[in-house]
């Protein structure tokens, strides 16, 4: 006479029951069909040949492993990704997470979101709600995060050309630093920079504070004053060289000249008298 052996089992945390039929042949034979074993490996404390295993040693969890298109029984210490562990008194089981959690802490709680869906607050979202931004890095919602921004130098020397002398307006600079950069959809950074215009006394430089342009003017100035004094200056001296009938011509003109020099004063002694 056949006897029914009732064995429970697990799936996606449902409990299901399968009924194997026994019968004396196959208490002896073991060969004929599926039976129940008290000496199984791999942590079963019971299996079947047929399901694999069938309940549990203690703190071991049970989860059924699709191979082709049966499922079988294994234990566990701990279980695997896409399931949650939740322990009985009599058995405990792995169950699978939501179909949009890749991990998950418990049924209604995703660590892990599959690809797609951003995580927040322990569920997976196609999009983030208002205020919070996408973080495709982390697939996670993540607060907005806006620019940050130091304090202001103070302001720069009043400059001009590189140089604080010399001049009368110039600019000066101020700078600062960025403390904390913008998320993608946080406020963009402020210029780290500003120019304005300046004015200052006019004073000379001291020696070593003239600028490479100034330097250069000075240098040409020297230059053109050098070149001057060197060309020689001919006005009033006679020709180094003169042939002897060019200095009989000048004597002529020179007497000449005191001739007409001595009648207009003898004319002007004539006029006195009368």
């Amino acid at each position: 006479m056949n006897t029914v052996i009732l064995i429970k089992a697990f799936t996606e945390g449902k409990a299901y029951w399968s009924h194997f039929t026994d019968t004396k042949e196959t208490k002896m034979s073991h060969q004929m069909h599926p039976n129940v074993s008290q000496g199984c490996q791999g942590g079963c404390a019971t299996c079947s040949d047929y399901n694999g295993c069938l309940s549990c040693k203690p703190r071991l969890f049970f989860v059924l492993e699709r191979i082709g298109m049966k499922q079988i029984g294994v234990c566990l210490s701990s279980c695997p990704s896409g399931y949650y562990g939740t322990r009985y008194p009599d058995i405990n089981k792995c169950t699978k997470c939501k179909a949009d959690c890749d991990t998950c802490f418990n049924k209604n709680f995703c660590t892990k979101c599959k690809n797609g869906f951003y995580l927040h607050l322990g569920k997976c979202l196609d999009n983030c709600p208002e205020g919070l931004e996408a973080n495709n890095h982390t697939m996670e919602c993540v607060s907005i995060v806006h620019c940050e921004a130091s304090e202001w130098s103070p302001w720069s020397p009043c400059m001009k050309k590189g140089k604080t002398c010399g001049f009368k307006r110039g600019t000066e600079t101020r700078v600062r630093e960025i403390t904390q950069h913008p998320s993608a959809k946080g406020n963009l950074c402020p210029p780290t920079s500003e120019t304005r215009k300046c004015t200052v006394q006019r004073k000379k430089c001291q020696k070593g504070e003239r600028g490479k342009k100034e330097r250069e003017r000075k240098r040409k100035k020297l230059n053109k004053e050098e070149s001057k004094d060197a060309i020689p200056d001919n006005k009033g001296l006679e020709p180094s060289r003169e042939t002897p009938e060019q200095r009989e011509n000048k004597d002529k003109q020179q007497q000449k000249k005191r001739k007409v020099q001595d009648k207009q004063q003898k004319s002007v002694s004539v006029s006195t008298v009368h």
